[in-house]
């Protein structure tokens, strides 16, 4: 958590707003570029969601700018932001071609890992768990990227999603669980082709 940004906000929004941008910048990127379907949309998408955040804080009083979790409001903005991009472009074009591209921009983090991947292996696990989380329920995806891959607190990711802190823990908990069970079913229909094509080697 911040604590030095919403202070110097409450003192001095304007000469303070860089630092705000220079502590969250990553987090929003990162979720800018999960939500993009390429880098321009997603520095577009970062630069609108901090233009959102100040003209938001100029209408703050002091105190409730000091009392602000600014990780989970800031991620808050861009999701917001995000799914009025993709509702414009689906109406405008009747497809998805505003929606998430998850595609090289999710990594779930692995606590037991303790050598680094080949960069080959590590993109080919990236792809993967990409591809695994997006076929999870929408509602379970934006819990589980929020926690598992930006790393937001569950009051965070509470302030986030807007949902009380109970919920987020349990959506957080379905949403492991059903991406868990998609590896498994994936870990199996691999092995099940690689035995496939043993026996066709063998024949």
């Amino acid at each position: 958590m911040c604590t030095k940004c919403p202070a110097a906000l409450a003192r001095d929004l304007d000469g303070s707003f860089a630092m705000l941008v220079e502590h969250h910048q990553d987090l929003v990127f990162g979720m800018s570029r999960r939500m993009s379907v390429n880098v321009a949309d997603a520095e577009d998408l970062a630069q609108d969601t901090f233009v959102r955040a100040h003209r938001a804080l100029r209408g703050y009083d002091a105190e409730r700018i000091r009392e602000l979790h600014l990780r989970g409001w800031l991620a808050q903005i861009c999701l917001n932001l995000a799914r009025n991009r993709a509702r414009a472009a689906k109406a405008a074009t009747g497809s998805t071609a505003g929606a998430a591209s998850l595609d090289d921009a999710v990594e779930i983090r692995d606590t037991e890992r303790t050598e680094p991947e080949p960069e080959a292996v590590r993109r080919e696990s990236v792809q993967r768990w990409a591809r695994l989380l997006t076929a999870v329920p929408e509602r379970y995806r934006a819990a589980v990227a929020l926690r598992h891959v930006d790393g937001l607190s569950y009051p965070e990711l509470a302030t986030a999603l807007d949902r009380p802190l109970n919920t987020v823990k349990s959506d957080v908990h379905r949403g492991v669980a059903l991406l868990r069970a998609a590896y498994e079913r994936d870990e199996e229909s691999r092995n099940q082709s690689s035995r496939q094509r043993v026996l066709e080697v063998s024949r």
